[in-house]
């Protein structure tokens, strides 16, 4: 698939050709999440969410992989809502709470172990059933499964790509967004654009 040559983001982001608000927003996601530490869910209900988040998005590939959970955790550390909310939710904190603890109960009934000590191959089982709204656990009785699971797929997916290096990797540089955007057809480019290079 062809993509931008490392370091374009980097590169970008040093010119004046992204606002000064971009420029923040980008270069704080670029800061390593090494050693975070949760603000809003308890150690193990973090660490749990970290191990639901790497198998929806595995990242063999790299060296350190895009954290994603930090995100949600300080979203909801923050009780910031991300927009929307299906009207069978409940509000977000609560229905992450109750999810995530389904997802325990899922692993439980199923494998009789936590979610997080169970193989891949395991936790994807798990994984399917709750986004096919079979699971079991008495916290679906609260929240809808298959919602949950959409909600989180969401939100993880805007997580990943939302991260610089990501964008990069699809060839994305809407950042350089100071003089905006004139060549908008299919396979236009600016000329601030850097050549796609094929992997």
């Amino acid at each position: 698939m062809p993509q931008y040559p490392a370091g374009t983001v980097r590169a970008l982001l040093s010119t004046d050709l992204v606002t000064p608000a971009t420029r923040a927003a980008l270069e704080a996601r670029l800061v390593s999440t090494t050693g975070y530490e949760p603000q809003f869910f308890d150690p193990a209900t973090y660490a749990l969410l970290e191990a639901v988040a790497a198998r929806i998005f595995p990242q063999p590939e790299r060296d350190e992989p895009i954290a994603l959970a930090p995100g949600i955790d300080k979203r909801l550390a923050a009780g910031l809502a991300d927009g929307w909310r299906y009207d069978a939710m409940p509000p977000d904190r609560e229905a992450f709470r109750l999810g995530l603890g389904g997802i325990n109960q899922a692993a439980q009934a199923q494998f009789q172990q936590l979610f997080i000590d169970l193989s891949e191959a395991e936790q994807d089982a798990v994984l399917k059933q709750v986004a096919a709204g079979t699971a079991l656990g008495d916290n679906w009785n609260t929240v809808p499964q298959n919602r949950f699971f959409e909600d989180l797929l969401a939100e993880l997916t805007e997580n990943y790509y939302a991260h610089p290096l990501v964008q990069e990797e699809i060839g994305y540089v809407g950042m350089a967004d100071v003089p905006g955007w004139q060549r908008i057809g299919l396979n236009e480019r600016e000329d601030r654009e850097p050549k796609p290079v094929s992997k």
